[in-house]
């Protein structure tokens, strides 16, 4: 993983509980590389927008796609300024006064640019986008043919700076309130896959693949 550290600026700075902000690439790209979901925002004509999409990451890079008709990805590929957000819930923080609740979170957000790609680079966001959201998968599903490709738009977005904000640990609640009796503490929450459920529609009695499996074994 990198290891290298974005510079804090004026616009990626944490100022909120400056403290649980990070700004390596290591925190950032750990927080990346857990999801596949994140939200992406910019504005066009003094509207603003923010729309979820799926992503992949390859080192510094981050590959989005859909239809090659869609607004965002024609909007974004202009190069104009883009945030994207992704957020990973850990737990329920439960404090003994309302005002102190909390949730712990990892979140990174990220500031960049997009450029269409095409050729061998847009067949490699899409096996990065579909690694990223089920590894293993490339390799057992029949790649995309050649109008599919045209009707598919592939945008890697370059990260020109970004930013993590981590919380963890138990709630903290006012001196006056430890004395209350009143339940405190936190709640984990973890995904969770559920038993595969085969397509009704196959023609042949197969077993779940390799990668649905480890899906599973790992979570």
């Amino acid at each position: 993983m990198d290891s290298h550290h974005f510079e804090k600026s004026s616009l990626n700075t944490v100022k909120r509980l400056p403290k649980r902000g990070a700004y390596d690439a290591d925190t950032i790209f750990g927080i990346l590389d857990q999801q596949f979901l994140c939200h992406i925002s910019w504005e066009d004509q003094g509207q603003p927008y923010m729309i979820p999409t799926a992503y992949g990451r390859s080192a510094d890079k981050l590959y989005i796609h859909g239809s090659s008709k869609s607004r965002m990805l024609q909007m974004l590929a202009d190069g104009r300024p883009l945030c994207l957000v992704v957020t990973i819930l850990d737990a329920l923080v439960l404090a003994r006064s309302v005002f102190h609740h909390s949730m712990n979170y990892q979140s990174a957000v990220v500031y960049g640019r997009a450029r269409q790609v095409e050729g061998e680079e847009k067949m490699e966001g899409l096996r990065v986008v579909t690694e990223q959201i089920i590894p293993g998968r490339w390799d057992e599903a029949r790649l995309p043919n050649e109008i599919e490709m045209k009707a598919t738009s592939v945008l890697a977005i370059e990260i020109d700076t970004a930013s993590a904000k981590v919380r963890t640990g138990p709630p903290g609640d006012d001196a006056p309130d430890y004395e209350l009796p009143i339940w405190a503490g936190v709640v984990p929450l973890k995904k969770r896959y559920l038993s595969p459920e085969s397509d009704p529609l196959m023609q042949q009695d197969l077993p779940v693949p390799a990668s649905v499996e480890k899906l599973l074994e790992d979570q």
